[in-house]
């Protein structure tokens, strides 16, 4: 009798552990995000200002890869995050460096100047581009109140010229975009070249594509006696910084959404007065050379 008593509780005791493992089984599902918690994680590296790292996250968004809270547009963090079906891990790094991110992440989100820059080309390279994204044209900024001096207006006029506009055009097929309308000769009918002959104007240029095209500019002013020094720079801070102390009279890297927040979180007062190019940011495998890792992480 107690040999059966025994072998009972035995019984029911193994059961319990069979049915605990069975559930555990099938609870390796989605968290009340519908998220698969149990998936492969995949890491994406994006730019980690605000306003790229915003961009960056509705490029994903777009693609269906994760979805963000309603109404966080160019304000979004990795924290606004609401629906991440294919376990993304966002990792977060200086936006130059990215390329060089890329051997340790499975993607990489980048712009296309640096992308450019690393030796990638954004139309053949890159896994998802953005579509139209004329918000984020570049554009060419002096300090506040030189918005009509003479030199701030023979750069633009240089920069908005068919000379630099056929540039881009040929140099990057579509890697980089002229957004100027009506493209001019190059001068301003406005500016007295003759009181500016022997002078230079200085602007600071992120080195691709923004300082090439600034070499079209620089021949096109150079007719007329007038230096052009490029000085180039590689991160998103110090061509703003010389820019607002006066140290250059103008710079040429970022777009205006930048340059908003810029303003708004350094206190400076630096103005737009052009938008020149888009550079479509794009998606770029690192470990992964296809986007098979992301449907394989869903499943």
């Amino acid at each position: 009798m107690k040999h059966n008593t025994f072998t009972k509780i035995i019984t029911l005791a193994l059961a319990a552990v069979l049915a605990l493992s069975l559930a555990a089984c099938g609870s390796k599902t989605n968290d009340d995000s519908g998220d698969k918690t149990d998936a492969p994680v995949i890491k994406i590296g994006v730019p980690n200002d605000t306003t790229n790292e915003a961009r960056a996250l509705l490029l994903l968004q777009e693609n269906g890869i994760i979805k963000l809270k309603d109404g966080v547009g160019i304000t979004a963090t990795k924290n606004d995050i609401v629906e991440n079906p294919y376990n993304v891990e966002i990792v977060e790094a200086e936006a130059a460096q990215l390329p060089n991110l890329l051997p340790d992440v499975d993607y990489a989100v980048i712009n296309s100047n640096y992308a450019i820059n690393a030796g990638l080309n954004p139309v053949n390279d890159s896994l998802l581009i953005e579509g139209s994204a004329s918000a984020y044209a570049n554009i060419l900024t002096v300090k506040e109140g030189n918005e009509t001096s003479p030199k701030a207006l023979a750069l633009k006029a240089a920069l908005e010229s068919k000379q630099v506009a056929d540039f881009i055009t040929e140099k990057y097929a579509g890697s980089v975009v002229s957004v100027v309308e009506n493209p001019t000769d190059g001068y301003d009918a406005s500016v007295d070249y003759d009181a500016l002959k022997g002078e230079t104007i200085t602007v600071a240029a992120s080195p691709t594509p923004h300082a090439e095209i600034l070499e079209v500019a620089k021949e096109i002013l150079a007719a007329k006696d007038i230096t052009l020094d490029i000085q180039v720079y590689n991160d998103y801070v110090v061509p703003n910084t010389v820019v607002d102390d006066g140290t250059v009279d103008a710079n040429y890297f970022q777009h205006l959404p930048y340059l908003e927040d810029f303003n708004a979180q350094n206190g400076t007062h630096i103005a737009s007065i052009a938008a020149i190019h888009v550079e479509p940011m794009g998606l770029y495998g690192g470990k992964q050379t296809t986007l098979d890792a992301l449907s394989t992480s869903a499943q």
